[in-house]
């Protein structure tokens, strides 16, 4: 349920909440437009943390599809991995794993066990298990993706750089960096050949190597990575694109973890000002930013400065689940 990076947030939740709209005037309340409708505007409300609005379209789109079709249409898996991205962004991570497993069965007894929409349903279930810390199962479901991928797009597709991506998250957040680094190194060179050096997506890996930098405070090593994605971000996506901010968060934690408090002060409270402007000030990366300049702070001697940021990240956090 990502939409694409260099999209409008704004125009494009306009545009889909017109085309509902439009399928409605159209078609009346149930037709298959509709429901597309209502997932597509759902997709956007997801973007910009609008979860309640997201969760309500999705499921008059899923007793539609269900209505019409029985319990075993592809439209169902898809809108059940979709209301299982919008739960595991509430934390309703058990909720979200039924509704990942009901569409992985689905997608499996139609589709087969080995074909390519099987493997983002196994994406997002790792994801789950990841975020549960139950790191075997998150690797086990990718590591079927990657076979997956590999054996249908061949092995230097972005699929598969995708899947080394996930699999290499799993071992980061193990501590297991050697290995995720050779994964990653992997999945940015089939990025670069496949999508070219400028892609969004080479930016993604090269952030993520600088986070295994990071880790193991090799910060030479981190920082020419972590400017080369932002440069990447600034061209292809523009200063304000969502990506920037992730850029110079990876960017100010590298200054913060060498003290160099001013220069991690001023990218961390450039990235919130970019967060604000496109998702509003109560979205969940709003409140990853005020977090970590909180952390900041709280990491200089100032206590006062940190508390409304964290009281405001608190709020954001309630109003989210």
């Amino acid at each position: 349920m990502k939409p694409d990076k260099r999209e409008d947030h704004a125009r494009s939740t306009v545009a889909a909440r017109k085309a509902l709209q439009a399928a409605e005037d159209a078609f009346g309340p149930d037709h298959p437009r509709v429901a597309t409708g209502q997932n597509n505007l759902a997709v956007r409300y997801y973007a910009e943390g609008k979860y309640a609005e997201a969760e309500t379209l999705l499921q008059e789109a899923l007793r539609f599809w269900e209505r019409t079709y029985g319990a075993n249409d592809l439209d169902i898996a898809a809108c059940l991995n979709n209301l299982a991205e919008v739960r595991h962004a509430q934390g309703h991570l058990r909720v979200a794993a039924a509704l990942l497993e009901r569409a992985l069965a689905i997608c499996e007894k139609t589709l087969g066990p080995a074909h390519p929409d099987i493997a983002m349903s196994l994406h997002n279930l790792a994801s789950l298990y990841s975020d549960q810390a139950q790191y075997v199962q998150a690797e086990q479901l990718l590591q079927r993706a990657l076979e997956i991928s590999e054996k249908t797009s061949g092995p230097n597709h972005p699929d598969v750089a995708t899947c080394l991506n996930n699999l290499a998250e799993v071992y980061r957040i193990q501590g297991q960096h050697e290995t995720a680094a050779v994964l990653l190194a992997r999945a940015l060179a089939i990025d670069e050949q496949s999508l070219g050096p400028d892609h969004p997506d080479v930016a993604t890996h090269l952030n993520n190597l600088a986070l295994l930098h990071l880790a193991q405070r090799q910060y030479a090593e981190a920082e020419p990575l972590l400017q080369r994605a932002l440069a990447i971000s600034k061209k292809t996506l523009g200063p304000s694109h969502p990506d920037m901010a992730t850029s110079l968060h990876n960017l100010a934690a590298l200054y913060r973890g060498q003290e160099q408090y001013a220069q991690a002060e001023r990218l961390y409270k450039r990235a919130l000002k970019i967060n604000e402007k496109n998702f509003g000030p109560n979205h969940p990366a709003v409140a990853i930013s005020l977090k970590s300049l909180a952390a900041l702070y709280r990491e200089n001697d100032q206590p006062k400065a940190a508390k409304p940021l964290e009281k405001r990240a608190s709020k954001i956090w309630a109003i989210r689940r």
